[in-house]
């Protein structure tokens, strides 16, 4: 099981970008994300074919389930 924390940003032209961590540290300190998201935004740092990251969207936790099948 694969899990990443997803930090979701709204941008300058109103769509959604998303900046995602593999295997976070659980459980997930929601203070440490919204610091972390805070010093994201006032850096100013990722580029974007939507523009600037202008606010917090939304932090989540994805677990992610793969079963491979054998094929011939």
């Amino acid at each position: 099981m694969a899990k990443t924390l997803e930090l979701q940003f709204t941008t300058q032209l109103g769509k959604t970008s998303t900046i995602s961590i593999d295997s976070p540290i659980e459980p997930v300190d929601v203070t440490k994300v919204n610091e972390a998201m805070d010093q994201i935004l006032q850096a100013n740092i990722f580029l974007t074919s939507s523009g600037d990251f202008i606010n917090k969207k939304s932090a989540n936790l994805v677990e992610r389930n793969v079963k491979g099948y054998e094929v011939k």
